[in-house]
């Protein structure tokens, strides 16, 4: 029996205690006495937290998830050195050919976890269903939705979320069967009326991708499906590198959406010095934190959840219990993973651990302790 000990966070709030976890990799006891004081971080040197869940990751350490081969597997060790534990290995807006070849490729590493790397629990297919005219930094493939496709797809990997644009024929009919097969849907890449989102999510539609970023924006008089979101839902993705989404926008969505989650939007750049890296067909530039188009548009995000958690519990003000249920605990519930996002008997043991300076100490997937030597 492995066991871990400091300021745990669990379900019921955070205590000082021992959390202790045996070969199965499931938590067997969560035990201590309730932190003492107001504050939470008083006195503790030590934060054990659920490991961070990100559904949105196309890359990192130099792979992108559309390369195929072996991608995926260091992409997944990159981000569990980071806290992440469970991940959606996200593709590219691409043609048919580029999508059976990277979901072939996915078939290995859905079924069976990379030693040292987090667990990957399917697709998020992002694109090719989408607008035309709200890339952002998707390839020009956008068509719409082909059941037939998408079934030659699952045939190699499980896809379990789709982004779609609800506006374009026939997408808005198909919403209901997709979730009645296991898929989420969200909406994204999309110019969308507010009604268009309304309407969407009466059809199952439960989330929305990369809150604010490629869809038609917050006007008073046009709401239009940053309207729907604020107004709606339920859950909807973020990215909180600072860059894709200001910190006002962000308060904004943190009060409006109740189960607002964090996505990284990583790509290959992520985890990697200033340099040209592959997103599917692009090539993209990090630099300055950010990832770019030679046009300047920005392109996914060299972010990591630990990262983002620092965003959250620092420049916006999130207390550390609601910045981890923003970076893992919503995130797993959305996805339906009720034994990932949370500390308590019987979960699996993927858990981070962070000093005082929410720096990563130690992380464990499925009771794996992680190497955390190449971060």
């Amino acid at each position: 029996m492995r066991r871990l000990a400091g300021r745990i966070l669990t379900p019921g709030g955070f205590i000082d205690g021992t959390l202790a976890f045996g070969e199965d990799g499931r938590i067997a006891s969560v035990s201590g006495d309730p932190a003492a004081g107001g504050n939470e971080r008083e006195g503790a040197t030590a934060f054990v937290l659920p490991g961070f869940v990100d559904l949105h990751v196309h890359g990192g350490g130099g792979h992108d998830v559309m390369e195929g081969g072996d991608a995926a597997a260091a992409i997944a060790r990159l981000h569990a050195r980071h806290g992440t534990t469970s991940i959606l290995a996200t593709t590219m807006t691409a043609p048919a050919a580029d999508l059976e070849s990277a979901f072939a490729a996915l078939a290995v590493t859905v079924q069976t976890r990379p030693s040292g790397g987090a667990r990957i629990h399917g697709v998020h297919l992002e694109g090719p269903y989408i607008n035309a005219g709200k890339l952002g930094a998707q390839p020009d493939f956008a068509r719409a939705l082909s059941l037939d496709e998408l079934r030659r797809l699952r045939a190699h990997a499980p896809v379990r979320l789709v982004t779609l644009a609800p506006e374009l024929p026939g997408h808005l009919g198909a919403i209901a069967g997709l979730v009645a097969e296991g898929i989420r849907v969200q909406l994204g890449h999309t110019e969308g009326t507010y009604e268009d989102g309304v309407a969407a999510l009466a059809q199952g539609a439960s989330g929305f991708t990369h809150l604010f970023n490629a869809m038609s924006g917050f006007r008073h008089r046009e709401p239009g499906m940053a309207g729907a979101a604020l107004a709606h839902a339920e859950f909807a993705e973020i990215i909180p590198d600072l860059l894709h989404v200001h910190p006002g926008a962000i308060r904004v969505a943190l009060r409006a959406v109740p189960r607002l989650f964090c996505v990284t939007d990583s790509t290959a750049a992520s985890g990697m010095p200033d340099g040209e890296y592959r997103l599917g067909r692009h090539t993209v530039t990090k630099c300055l934190g950010g990832v770019r188009l030679v046009d300047g548009t920005l392109a996914g995000s060299a972010l990591t959840m630990d990262q983002a958690f620092r965003n959250l519990a620092g420049p916006l003000g999130l207390t550390l219990a609601e910045a981890s249920a923003r970076t893992a605990t919503h995130a797993a519930d959305f996805l339906g993973l009720a034994d990932r996002g949370r500390l308590a008997p019987g979960a699996w043991a993927d858990a981070v651990v962070l000093d005082r300076d929410l720096t990563v100490m130690q992380v464990f997937v499925e009771g794996e302790a992680i190497d955390l030597a190449n971060a």
